[in-house]
């Protein structure tokens, strides 16, 4: 941490709100189109900065920060927003599709987030079963329809279906399990 960061700790540690009003002052905005790039919905968005914010002064005598405060707060948005993507079960639409499209004015930070949870879902991808793993790449990877995929690979819709869910499935509940680690890896 730099000594900027120290001072505004231990101003924050002290009581001091107007330590808090400077942190919120220079990051809500960056950290605000951070968590917007993913999420595009400003109500949610808003709530995510508040949130981080009262988070980190109702324990701020306890934060132990190893890296910058402005790596921490970072951390602490990505969470809040993979968390809710969780909560929405956004993984079978918006998630997983037009990732890319999503950080098209993306800061260094999303950026980031967005490497992170692509390799995520991509790890995931790879532990499904082998037809499962087939039928997911080509509905998410080559856009191709449910119909598609069944005359491609001689199987009908409903199998397509089924593999697809399947998926979907196992994303959701890797990407729970994977998030949970993430927080603790950044924030201790």
């Amino acid at each position: 941490m730099n000594k900027t960061d120290s001072k505004i700790l231990k101003r924050l540690k002290k009581g001091d709100k107007g330590a808090l009003t400077e942190l919120y002052n220079s990051y809500w905005k960056s950290l605000y189109i951070s968590a917007y790039n993913l999420l595009k919905d400003k109500e949610i968005c808003e709530e995510i900065i508040q949130d981080v914010f009262i988070d980190f002064w109702n324990h701020r005598e306890k934060l132990q920060i190893k890296i910058s405060i402005n790596s921490y707060l970072y951390a602490c948005v990505r969470y809040k927003v993979f968390s809710v993507f969780r909560k929405k079960k956004v993984t079978n639409v918006e998630l997983l599709e037009d990732l890319n499209q999503r950080f098209q004015y993306a800061t260094p930070e999303t950026k980031l987030m967005h490497e992170e949870l692509v390799n995520q879902v991509n790890s995931i991808v790879e532990t499904l079963p082998k037809k499962c793993r087939e039928v997911y790449k080509l509905s998410r990877n080559e856009q191709l329809s449910h119909k598609e995929i069944a005359e491609k690979l001689d199987i009908s819709t409903k199998t397509v279906e089924n593999h697809i869910t399947y998926a979907l499935k196992v994303l959701r509940s890797g990407l729970g399990y994977l998030l949970s680690i993430d927080l603790l890896f950044y924030l201790h």
